[in-house]
Parts: C-alpha cells; structure tokens; sequence
C-alpha cells in the first residue's frame, strides 16, 4: 500500500522514485528489525546476558558535570540519523542527547552496577510521572508547587522547585512506589546490591534536591567550582541560547517516557574495554539489522589510553553495526563545542576511526 501510495504522489517523476524508493525500503526495513517493545522478561535478560562483573570508577557520578554538553546538539543532529540505536555512559545527559537523536532503541554502558540501579530508579519514575513537573516532584522528593503546567518551561519548573524542601512522605512513598514497580510490575529480579543502590542514588537525589551537583556525595572531585547544579544543567542551552533539555518540553519528557515505557532503554554493567558488553550489544543489534546513530562516550577514552587499554575499546567498538553517518559523541578538555575551559564536547566518525581495528575478514 505505501509503494502504490508512494508512486501516485510521486506522479510524472518515476524514474526518480524508482530510484528513492529502495533506499527508503532499507531505512523502514532496518526500523522494523527493532522491537517496538520489549517485554520485561527480554528486557532484563538482555540486561543481564550483555552484562560484565561490577567495576570501580572515583566518582557515583550521578550526574553530568558537563555543563557545556547541549552545544554540539545543532551539529550533531545534521549527521546522526533517528529511529536507529543509541549508546552512552554516565547519567542523565544520555536522556538530552536521546531526544536529541531520538533513537529505536538505547543501551546505557557503565561500568558500574551503580549507575544501572540509577538508570532503574529513572525508569520507574518516568514510567508513573504523567508530566515533568511531576516528575520533578518525585525525582527529588518535593512536593509539587502550584501554578505549574504542561506548558511551564523547564526554568519555571526549577524556579518553582528551587525553594522547597525535602519530603520525607513523599521520599518514602515514591521509594515504596518504584520498588513496586520494578519487582512486582516488571518481575525484575533485583539483588540486595540493587535494592541498596537505588536507596542510596534515591536519597543523595532527596538530600539535595535540584541543587545535586557532581561532587555533591563528596566522591566526585573532578570539575572544581564550576560544577552544575541540576537545576543548571536541565535550564542551560546551546551556543545560540536555543533550550535542549531531556526537560525543556513535554514533547521531549514524552518520547523519554514512551521509550522507557516500551522498555527500551536498557542499562547494562560493562567496562569499555571489556570483553563483553559492547560486543553483546554490537550482536543484538546485527542481528536486528539495526546501526547505531550516536555512541556518548564522555570522557572516557582518557582512562582507556592512561591503562593502555583503548585497543580494547576500539576492536569492540569495530565490532558495532556502523555506517558512515555513525557519530562519537565525547568530552575532552579542548573540544570545539563549549567555552574552552572544563569538559568541552566533540564529534567523531565512528566508522572511520575504528576502521584500522576490525579483525581481518
């Protein structure tokens, strides 16, 4: 039905279509690979296969200190294509990013078991928040304030919230609630590690509230004064004051909610330069006909080459369903994107700069 519907509206210009319309055959075919959902069965499963044993990083690392990370997004999404794959390390900036490239599907790789029990406690919370203000409410353990709409910018929200105190009703209700639902409602057969670090990410996000910064926990040292607050990070914009946000709008909180919802934003425990994760992820997305849009690395590439251990990472990394369109998303010191002091970001073509470590065929 779409090819007829296709070639009536293409009219005179047949020779033309004839030409476009396989490639628009590939692109839906690839996106039809992906699952519109997956169960919680797959879901943890998944999670749990592609996952490698806990790891140690200096920081909990519960939110960006990157505060200049939305001014590669004018650039990035010229190149990076939507409806494909997402991979990305850390916390919260993967979800700016995700609206940004608005993938099929997304895989969270951090070496630490805690920053899944973060990416968990996110699911829940966007799964029973209706809209971002709620979402706020719950995230943080505030009570709600009035006059706050679907239509509040993400400064009003914060605004609004930047004066309230911690609940501790509300603490305890939300913390019951998103137990409920990760192991009654979804099955998720959570360890006694994981019931423990949701409670401890849940809490620093409680004891802190919108003003959470980096080093707030008293672990992450890196980034000195210039840390941002939560608050900051979620108002901040690109180079031309443009607001981008995973909540600057109900459209993107939506998309981030539906995703979530569909299970498909998948948190897995792995070291870049592990054996397994990516590679695991690189197999199930081949075996979908999938290709990955953008892969967020932060800063880590740093660590790998200081351990001597990047080889790893790039043979792994050449292993991923890529094409040329592929993009390296990454932090360093000097990036083009920024105000040149701090983290600054940076794009790269995944393809081409893995070529020299793909195994021989």
């Amino acid at each position: 039905m779409m090819r007829r519907r296709w070639l009536l509206l293409a009219g005179s210009f047949v020779p033309v279509c004839l030409v476009a319309l396989p490639l628009l055959l590939d692109v839906r075919t690839a996106a039809e690979a992906l699952p519109a959902r997956l169960t919680d069965q797959e879901f943890w499963k998944l999670s749990s296969e592609a996952s490698e044993p806990d790891g140690h990083f200096r920081s909990d690392n519960l939110l960006s200190n990157e505060q200049w990370l939305q001014y590669v997004l004018p650039d990035l999404v010229k190149t990076a294509k939507t409806g494909r794959a997402y991979l990305g390390v850390g916390p919260e900036q993967n979800f700016t990013y995700m609206v940004a490239v608005k993938p099929a599907i997304a895989f969270i790789i951090d070496i630490r078991r805690g920053n899944l029990d973060l990416q968990l406690l996110y699911k829940a919370i966007f799964e029973i928040s209706p809209d971002r203000a709620e979402f706020v409410s719950r995230l943080f353990s505030r009570k709600k304030p009035q006059g706050l709409t679907e239509a509040s910018s993400a400064a009003e929200i914060f605004e609004a919230y930047s004066g309230t105190d911690r609940n501790d009703d509300l603490y305890a209700e939300t913390l019951k609630t998103v137990r409920d639902r990760l192991e009654r409602t979804h099955s998720f057969a959570l360890s006694e590690v994981d019931e423990s670090g949701l409670e401890y990410v849940f809490n620093a996000f409680a004891t802190y509230g919108p003003h959470l910064q980096y080093s707030s926990t008293g672990t992450g040292f890196y980034g000195g004064g210039r840390q941002p607050t939560y608050a900051e990070l979620m108002t901040a914009t690109d180079a031309e004051g443009v607001a981008r946000s995973y909540l600057n709008s109900e459209e993107n909180f939506r998309f981030l909610k539906d995703l979530e919802a569909r299970n498909l934003v998948i948190p897995i425990v792995g070291n870049f330069a592990g054996p397994k994760a990516i590679r695991a992820v690189g197999q199930y997305l081949k075996d979908k006909g999938a290709i990955v849009s953008a892969f967020y690395l932060s800063n880590v590439e740093m660590y790998l080459q200081q351990d001597g251990s990047w080889g790893d990472f790039c043979a792994s990394v050449a292993t991923l369903p890529l094409d040329d369109t592929s993009t390296f998303i990454r932090s360093l010191r000097g990036g083009r994107y920024g105000l040149g002091f701090g983290l600054n970001s940076q794009l790269g073509r995944m393809a081409m700069e893995v070529e020299s470590c793909r195994a021989p065929r």
